[in-house]
């Protein structure tokens, strides 16, 4: 096992937030443990940074335990897990196809609830720790054919705030933070506006929320562009 200050395993990174994320944690001296279903895309930029990649299909019990056991082995208990997966299925409801329906709710909420478990566990052991979740505005406003992503990020909801009621007497950090917009990449860049949500301001988030004086917790946050709507 390394030695260690913190560790964070953020699961289902990716290029976008999880990358953002990933680097200003790493620029914090906080180890990283990326898991995703795809690790082979993050393999360059895990190098990049240094940080350890776990191939993990978040709605899978099995494969669940297997990350945090390795990153038991590799580091320890893990000190923050952020949650980040979602599938996002459009289409009126006498359309939607039921077994896709079910595959999208696993990994939006049913995963959430899995990662959640084992790092409750740790932390509870430790006494401290932090469980993050990313949401979106779909988890506080449902929007017309847009049915499945709202049972996923209502339930995802719905598990942190039940979660940062039971765990925040046993100094846990949980918190949801609803990310109202449409975030920059390359693929969709900001004009210049900042018409789009910076992932790099909103990493800044997490780590301000990890870093809050336990007197002070707040258990939920909104994020969104100046010009959003809502």
């Amino acid at each position: 096992m390394r030695r260690k200050t913190e560790t964070c395993i953020i699961v289902g990174a990716g290029n976008g937030l999880s990358a953002s994320l990933a680097r200003l944690f790493r620029i914090n001296d906080i180890d990283v443990v990326l898991a995703a279903r795809n690790i082979k895309k993050l393999k360059g930029f895990s190098e990049q940074i240094g940080c350890d990649l776990v191939q993990c299909d978040s709605s899978d019990a099995d494969q669940v335990k297997r990350l945090f056991a390795q990153t038991d082995e590799i580091f320890g208990s893990p000190s923050i897990v952020v949650y980040n997966p979602s599938e996002r299925i459009r289409g009126d409801i006498t359309s939607l196809d039921p077994q896709q329906t079910k595959l999208a709710l696993e990994t939006t909420c049913f995963g959430a609830f899995l990662v959640a478990q084992q790092a409750a566990i740790r932390m509870v052991s430790e006494n401290s720790g932090s469980i993050f979740f990313t949401g979106a505005s779909a988890g506080v406003k449902g929007f017309a054919n847009s049915s499945v992503f709202a049972m996923g990020k209502f339930g995802l909801r719905g598990l942190a705030q039940s979660l940062a009621r039971e765990l925040h007497p046993k100094n846990i950090h949980v918190a949801h933070f609803v990310i109202d917009g449409g975030i920059s990449s390359e693929i969709r860049p900001d004009t210049g506006e900042q018409n789009l949500l910076n992932p790099d301001e909103i990493a800044k988030t997490y780590l301000s929320f990890h870093r809050q004086n336990r007197s002070a917790w707040a258990w939920e946050i909104e994020l969104r562009p100046w010009v959003e709507k809502f």
